[in-house]
């Protein structure tokens, strides 16, 4: 049988585990990374639409376009992770000058025309919080009807991470991630209940540093700075390492027996004054509601990783530098600064993807 090549978007705000979702994307042979479309999260806008340039131009994938998408949530006052993240939102690695650029068509417009135009061939992967893709909702819903999957990393039907009940993407805009559930697409919720199964252990980052590439060196000094701040924080989960979310939301795509899933309608809170941001989670049909999602629940963990080792490996240390420019490449910061776009205007301790 001839393996099929799922198409994909990655929308994601890197992030130590953005930037190895991203890795997955482009050495998965399952895996055509389309594009990546960057949202404000676990750092500003102009930071997170720069390290996704910092890890393709590490990656050589100079023919992935990248698009800026929204600066801040659709209601609420922004937060950030930076005390995960760092200050870069990407902090550990030494980066150069990034060689891969940005596009000028703002994430929203991207995203609305391509899921109009061939949205069934594709699966949305958000790995951040959710106001790009809640604002191409708002902008035509009927991307809801033509987009083949959702696939996110995000929430929890346990407990959360950035406060007791709510993970961080979910948090970081409520008001687009219950949009974004509400919207009637097939959609995988990917939570902190599967991705805390993902741990980079010290066997798996020796794993990743005998690769010896430029990849797997900025992959192991990205782990070593994430290890840290996750020992620094006391946040749960931690083990022997950090768990690596959003690279889970790629695999489900890419593999889907790597993890189970459950039916269940989930319904994200808005208006709790403790609860913002929870993903309230109903396996057992006792709200009366149909579900909406699937929800991953368990990890074959050795399987996850071979198959991102692998992926780093098939990336590899560049070969070749940019090709010929495209004709639609700015070569900016979003739009380039951390201002919003003029179409993305969105509205008014822990950090996942």
């Amino acid at each position: 049988m001839v393996p099929v090549t799922k198409r994909i978007i990655l929308d994601c705000d890197p992030g130590h585990d953005d930037a190895i979702a991203i890795l997955l994307a482009l050495g998965c042979p399952d895996i055509e990374l389309a594009a990546i479309t960057t949202v404000a999260g676990n750092q500003t806008l102009e930071k997170t639409t720069l390290n996704a340039r910092r890890v393709c131009t590490v990656a050589g994938a100079y023919d992935v376009p990248i698009y800026a998408g929204c600066w801040r949530p659709l209601a609420r006052p922004q937060v950030t992770a930076a005390e995960v993240h760092g200050a870069s939102g990407l902090d550990g690695p030494a980066f150069g000058e990034p060689a891969v650029p940005v596009q000028q068509e703002p994430a929203v417009d991207y995203l609305v025309r391509t899921l109009m135009a061939e949205g069934d061939a594709i699966t949305l992967v958000p790995t951040g919080p959710l106001t790009n893709v809640a604002t191409a909702l708002r902008r035509e819903p009927k991307i809801a009807r033509r987009t083949r999957e959702v696939v996110l990393m995000g929430g929890a039907y346990t407990r959360g991470n950035r406060t007791p009940a709510a993970e961080f993407n979910m948090l970081a805009d409520p008001e687009a991630a219950a949009a974004v559930f509400a919207a009637g697409w097939p959609l995988t919720m990917v939570g902190l209940d599967l991705t805390h199964q993902a741990i980079a252990t010290s066997e798996v980052t020796g794993r990743i540093r005998a690769l010896d590439t430029d990849v797997s060196r900025m992959v192991t000094a990205l782990l070593d700075f994430y290890g840290a701040s996750y020992r620094r924080s006391g946040i749960p989960g931690a083990g022997d390492g950090p768990p690596v979310h959003d690279p889970c939301a790629v695999a489900r795509v890419a593999r889907p027996g790597l993890m189970a899933v459950q039916d269940a309608f989930v319904a994200v809170e808005t208006q709790g004054e403790w609860t913002a941001g929870m993903t309230v989670t109903d396996f057992r049909g006792i709200l009366g509601r149909p579900p909406n999602a699937k929800v991953a629940t368990t990890l074959d963990a050795a399987a996850f990783w071979d198959l991102v080792v692998d992926a780093l490996q098939a990336v590899g240390a560049p070969s070749a530098g940019p090709a010929a420019g495209r004709e639609d490449a700015a070569g900016g910061g979003p739009a380039a600064s951390g201002g919003p776009p003029a179409a993305e205007a969105a509205g008014g301790p822990a950090g996942n993807g």
